[in-house]
């Protein structure tokens, strides 16, 4: 505070100097006979904004809620001694409770002031620390609880932010295929799980490549990686967004339309899909060819959708398509599962066509 400050207060009797009040009471405030400030604290002043109390009117800053008699400086020096409630008129967060007490004679008022339950708030508000009250207040023991707890808060926080990051990385993990990129069969199996609880319309189509059994066993298992991400970026260029597109194990895909079941339509997808797995493909110098045999089937062929039932017609319809001498696309029908079921039966036990 000023020199002039202290002096002031130092000849009021009873009152002790500026700096010792400023350190027992820093939100103490003096006014004058006419009721102007003519000292305040440093953490009333800081409270304020920086903008400067002295020589102002008390009642013109303050706002005295109780006891609601008050409405001039005479009546309020009829209240010395009592506890007052009293806020700033301008900034609701700025509200006190106060005790006023005559000093020094001349009609002046010291009050001392406090935030009462609201001191969390106006911590905050106004960037209080523990050097803005005084050493014994219990409000200071208070704001080194509130800010253990706040950083335990944000350690916490910030470890649980670690730990989702974490479990949505391991959860990704569990259900990608990690060769290519796509949902792994768990994919499969929890998004034909969902379908079925939801009742939703679906189309479901199985794809096994052609021809690639050839390049693993020519070129290597390096070639057959090489080809199975091609494959990948194909499939997840002639689907949707919100498609599945799942390798179910070796070279053999699934894909799953959500509220797609127009056949033609999934048998156009099909044909994209088998022209594009034709296009040779070069790895290392060496050019790699296959191609894809698809089966289809669609929940709305079934009275109650089952997610086996569905996957193994569509097996059905893909054995077809490699029957019909591969690069075909087949949609299941009770006719074709008929037809195949007796050609299986009559077929010699080593009979295989899927590679």
């Amino acid at each position: 505070m000023a020199e002039v400050e202290n002096t002031d207060i130092a000849r009021m009797p009873g009152i002790i100097g500026g700096e010792a009040l400023d350190i027992l009471m820093p939100m103490n405030a003096l006014i004058d006979e006419t009721g102007h400030f003519s000292h305040v604290g440093p953490t009333l002043q800081k409270v304020f904004g920086g903008k400067p109390l002295l020589g102002r009117r008390f009642l013109e800053v303050f706002e005295i809620r109780r006891p609601g008699s008050i409405t001039s400086i005479e009546t309020l020096r009829q209240c010395a001694g009592s506890v007052l409630h009293l806020n700033f008129r301008n900034d609701s967060v700025g509200r006190f409770k106060a005790v006023v007490v005559p000093c020094g004679g001349n009609n002046h008022l010291a009050f001392n002031m406090s935030f009462g339950i609201s001191v969390i708030d106006a911590v905050h508000h106004y960037n209080l620390t523990s050097a803005d009250f005084e050493a014994t207040n219990l409000a200071v023991e208070m704001l080194y609880l509130v800010e253990a707890k706040t950083a335990v808060l944000d350690e916490l926080r910030q470890l649980n932010v670690r730990l989702d990051g974490a479990r949505v990385m391991a959860e990704e993990q569990a259900t990608t295929d990690m060769l290519t990129g796509l949902g792994n069969r768990r994919a499969m199996d929890l998004c034909l799980s969902d379908m079925m609880d939801r009742k939703e319309r679906f189309g479901l189509m199985h794809i096994d490549l052609d021809y690639f059994k050839d390049v693993n066993d020519t070129l290597g298992h390096a070639a057959g990686d090489f080809v199975l991400t091609r494959v990948a970026e194909i499939l997840r260029d002639e689907t949707r967004e919100g498609d599945t597109v799942a390798r179910a194990g070796g070279d053999e895909f699934v894909l799953i339309f959500p509220k797609l079941t127009n056949t033609e339509r999934l048998n156009d997808i099909a044909h994209r899909i088998i022209s594009k797995l034709e296009i040779p493909i070069e790895f290392e110098g060496d050019v790699c060819r296959i191609s894809g045999s698809v089966g289809t089937t669609v929940s709305d062929f079934y009275k109650s959708p089952n997610a086996e039932r569905m996957l193994a017609d569509a097996d059905v319809a893909l054995y077809a398509s490699k029957h019909k001498g591969r690069a075909q696309a087949t949609v299941w029908s009770e006719h074709l599962a008929a037809a195949t079921q007796n050609e299986m039966a009559n077929a010699p036990p080593s009979r295989d066509t899927r590679h």
